[in-house]
Parts: structure tokens; sequence; C-alpha cells
């Protein structure tokens, strides 16, 4: 017998999302963060380092490393699409941008994947709302269109995907391929080729990128429920439809695990979670802030579809969910790890829309109102008080965590970030109106206060930010203590400052293992913070104490031959 959904839609409630809107408010999150700031650390500005060792030609292609140091991702792809962008620059002006350029391209497909294998899953006759006895229900088409507005905006809404979605990492490269995947393995019994062709690439593509052990879990699971999960209604053969789409996905795997084979990709890191409640309660914070708002909605949803679980449309994005959750645990990786979860999550965020009382889509609501509000006055104020000194509160906090820097002010940024504040007012307008029919509008503030306050972060704090979290005065400091030219021999430095260094100080370093007989030697600092015990007084003398003003436990000693 078949169980009714809980979706109740009428066609009034499926009310289309102007595309113009929707376009624009990806362009502008995918945009700001990546043009216009430096490296920041470790791990965005560490990517760039292995980047441009490739494209020097210091690192074997097969084998990326950074003066001698091999990377904590087992990853190919992601630096040799940066490595193939530096040598293809024409100067060095654009080099930043276009080493960036690749990523951004993957935080894009991440969205376009979303919103595409969500609006597959939709179509699924499981998924429908319940049939009204005089019509009026919403139409299939038009329900999916409007279920996967949905999940693209619950996608941009969530909290972690900010900085991490907008780095030239391994993770980013991940996202895209995952996103790509998403959208193969839920688009199969619609677009054969065109869908297995996007598994089979997406699947290789989180290999190369640092994750073959996911993938084969990926593929195996979603093979299996492929397998034993109805299709969709409009095919005579589903049994055998889906025995070929199971099929697919196992060849896509069984070719993802040859690629790790012959390359060597294989690399198990498992450490289990500790059993302290603390360790647990830091665990489900990362969860809920990384994920919010998708992740709660995602649970309502598995909770309202529970009947529903073994259908396709909450199986699939479960199971990828899931297998990330349990990674993100079991292998240390923290939260670029939850990135791969956030385009499965954002989809069963999006099922939980038709099923949202009018209490809790007002609950949302308020708290984002109040929230995102509260974040961008905070921009707002902090910004005033760099440059103006008031209140004088916010201007001390500024001088006493980043001591040294010196506030730029910049006209173009200015009108970025009062365009962005306008967009968030009219937004705030249009919802508080009676606006009860469109599905998606419980989700339209969350997105909108996402991109408001990161836009105002990349405009009004970008300077700040490129001062704290970037390694320019690191950069600074060592330049002008190097009086003579010559090679830098590195010792217990992070990869970090290595990289940085290298990219933007234009200094010729070599690892300590080196016989190069070099005139400078940077070392990192022992647990004190003084010279390490293990470096020669006799045959070098300490020049220069280098510190990171942000951040006083990052400290470097730069000595000099006798």
């Amino acid at each position: 017998m078949q169980i009714t959904t809980p979706a109740v839609v009428a066609q009034a409630a499926v009310k289309r999302l102007p595309r113009v809107a929707l376009l624009g408010l990806c362009v502008a999150y995918v945009l700001a963060g990546f043009i216009g700031r430096g490296g920041w650390k470790s791990a965005d500005m560490t990517a760039l380092g292995f980047m441009a060792e490739l494209a020097a030609g210091r690192s074997n292609w097969w084998h990326p490393t950074l003066l001698g140091i091999t990377s904590e991702y087992d990853a190919l792809l992601p630096y040799w699409l940066g490595a193939w962008m530096i040598q293809i620059t024409p100067s060095k002006e654009w080099t930043l941008w276009l080493v960036r350029l690749p990523f951004v391209f993957l935080l894009g497909l991440a969205m376009g994947s979303t919103w595409y294998g969500t609006y597959y899953l939709a179509k699924s006759r499981q998924a429908q709302p319940v049939p009204f006895a005089f019509g009026g229900q919403a139409q299939p088409n038009d329900y999916a269109r409007t279920v996967a507005d949905g999940a693209l905006l619950a996608f941009i809404a969530c909290l972690g995907l900010a900085q991490l979605g907008h780095e030239t990492t391994p993770a980013l490269a991940q996202l895209g391929f995952m996103g790509l995947y998403f959208y193969g393995v839920c688009a199969l019994p619609y677009h054969p080729r065109r869908a297995g062709s996007a598994a089979v690439v997406g699947l290789a593509g989180l290999t190369l990128s640092g994750a073959p052990t996911l993938a084969c879990l990926f593929g195996l699971g979603c093979a299996a429920i492929t397998t034993f999960t109805p299709g969709t209604d409009n095919n005579p053969s589903t049994q055998l439809r889906n025995w070929r789409d199971s099929l697919t996905l196992l060849m896509a795997c069984v070719y993802s695990a040859a690629i790790a084979t012959a390359l060597h990709l294989w690399h198990w890191n498992l450490t289990p979670p500790h059993a302290l409640l603390i360790d647990w309660n830091g665990y489900l914070q990362l969860l809920v802030w990384f994920t919010w708002p998708a992740g709660p909605l995602a649970c309502w949803a598995v909770i309202r579809w529970r009947k529903h679980i073994g259908n396709r449309h909450i199986a699939l994005p479960l199971w990828l969910a899931m297998v990330t959750l349990g990674a993100t645990l079991m292998m240390g990786s923290s939260d670029r790890t939850l990135l791969l979860a956030l385009p499965a999550i954002a989809s069963l965020a999006a099922f939980s829309l038709p099923t949202l009382k009018r209490q809790m889509a007002s609950l949302v609501d308020w708290f984002t109102l109040l929230f995102f509000s509260a974040c961008g006055l905070t921009i707002w104020v902090v910004w005033l008080a760099m440059h103006t000194g008031l209140p004088p509160q916010p201007a001390a906090n500024v001088a006493r965590l980043a001591p040294g820097f010196l506030p730029q002010f910049s006209v173009l940024e200015l009108l970025l970030a009062l365009a962005a504040t306008a967009f968030w007012f009219a937004l705030v307008r249009w919802r508080t109106s009676r606006q009860r029919a469109a599905l998606w509008k419980s989700l339209a503030l969350p997105a909108g206060g996402a991109v408001w306050c990161w836009m105002l972060l990349t405009t009004l704090w970008l300077p700040l930010l490129d001062y704290t979290q970037g390694y320019t005065p690191v950069v600074h400091a060592v330049s002008k203590e190097i009086d003579k030219p010559g090679c830098v021999e590195v010792r217990a430095v992070e990869t970090g400052p290595i990289a940085a260094l290298q990219w933007l100080g234009h200094l010729t370093l070599v690892p300590g293992s080196s016989l190069a007989a070099c005139t400078w030697l940077l070392t990192g600092a022992d647990v004190d913070g003084q010279v390490p015990a293990t470096v020669d007084a006799s045959t070098w003398t300490p020049k220069a104490r280098i510190h990171h003003p942000a951040d006083a436990g990052d400290v470097m000693w730069l000595m000099q031959r006798r």
C-alpha cells in the first residue's frame, strides 16, 4: 500500500523565484572572497605554495611537495589546476586572481549541481505532494523547481561554507566534485548518459582531490540504494533500469579505486573520537553552526519523511550526508570534511519546506533576522571605529587584536557594502510583508543574510582580515631584516609561512637538510619562544625574532651565519 507523503502543497505555493535574483545572489556570493584579497593562513596560502612549486618545476607533479614537505591531502588535481593557471598567467599582477579561477568554477559547480540534483529528486513520484480531491495541488515540474530553489538557498545559507568555500584548497575541489556526483546519481533515471558521465567524473575528481575512500563509500552506498528503491513512474522497466544505473555507479566506483591504486592515493587516518562529553559536545557544536540553518531543517525533513526513508529522494542525500558525518568524526579532519555534506544536507533541508508549520517558519525568520542584523551592525560599527575612533571600545579592541594595523579606506568597497546593505533592507521588507505563498520563502532571509554579511566582511573588513589572516606582516618583517641577498635555510617552519615567503617575499628558500651554505636561517621557536637548542650557536647568530602581530604564538627566529 502506498503511504501518503507529508507534503501538502498547493499550486500557489510553488511561485517561481526570479532567476535574475537567484543568479545574482549566487554570483555575488561566489565572487566575494575570491577577488581582492590576499592568501590567508594557513591552508589557503599553503595550497598556493604547492601550486607555485609545481609551476616552477621544483616539485614532482605526481608527488607535490613544498620544500620537501608533502601535503596533508593526498591530492593531485587541485594543485595541477592552480599550477596550470600560474603557467599561463601573462603577468604576475593577475596570478592570484587567475589561480583562483578554477576554484570559482568549482564553487559554482557545487551550487548548480545542488539545484539540479534536488530538482530531479523532487520530480520522482514518491517525493510529490498529496493530490487534492478537486485538483489544485502543485504540478510536478513546478514543485520540483521550487524545492530545488530552496535547496540552493539552503546551501548558500550554511555558515560553514563562507570561508572554506572561498579558499584555493583541495577541500573546495572535493566539494565541487561531490556536487557533480550528487547531480549524477540523482539524475540517472532521467538522463542516463549525461548523469552517468557526471557520476564517473565526480567520483574520479573526488579521488584525485584526496578523498578516494569517501568516493568508494559514496559509490557503493548509492548503487545499493538505486538497486533496491523504487524508480520513477514513467518507465515500465523500472527494475531493469535500476540495475543499469547501479552498474553505472559501481563502474564509477571501480574506476575511482583503480585511479587511487595506480597513483598511490590511499591513505588511512582513522582517529576514533574520544568518549569524553566535552569532545562530543564540540562535535555537536561544529555540526550545528557549520550547517546552520540547513542542518536542523534536514533533521526535520528526515523526521517528517521517516515513512519514506527508503525512497531515493530521502535515502540518497541521507546516505551521502551520513557517510560524510562519519568521516568527520573518524578521520579527524573536522570542518573541511564536513564541507562535502552540504549539498546533501541542503537537499534534505529543501524537502522539509513542504512540511514546515507556520510557527516554525516564523521562528526561522525571526532568528535569522536578529542574527544577521546583529552581525551586519557589528561589522559596520567596527568599520566606523577603525576609521574614526568612535565608538572607542571597538577601536581599542581592533588595536589590541591587530597591533600595527593601519586602516585603509576604499570608495569602491564602501559602495559595494552600501549596495549589499540596501539589498538586505529590501529583502527584510519583502519578507515582513504578507508573502506567505512561496515555498522557498523561509530560506530567503538565511541565504540573503549570509551573502550580505559575507560581502560586508570581504569589503569593509578586507584590509583587517588580510592583515590578521594573511602573512604579509611576517613577509615584510623577514624581508626588512635580510640586508644581504642569498638563500635562506628553513628548519621546523610550517608550510604557510614558507609558501608566503616564496610567493610574496620572492625569497630563495632551501630545506634544512640541504647542503647549501646559506647566509640566513629561519627556524621555528621552541616551546618557550626562544631559539631551539638544535641550532648551533657557533655558526648562527640571532638576527630578529619574527612573530605574527595578530598571533603571539606564531614565532620564528631569523639567524645569520657568523
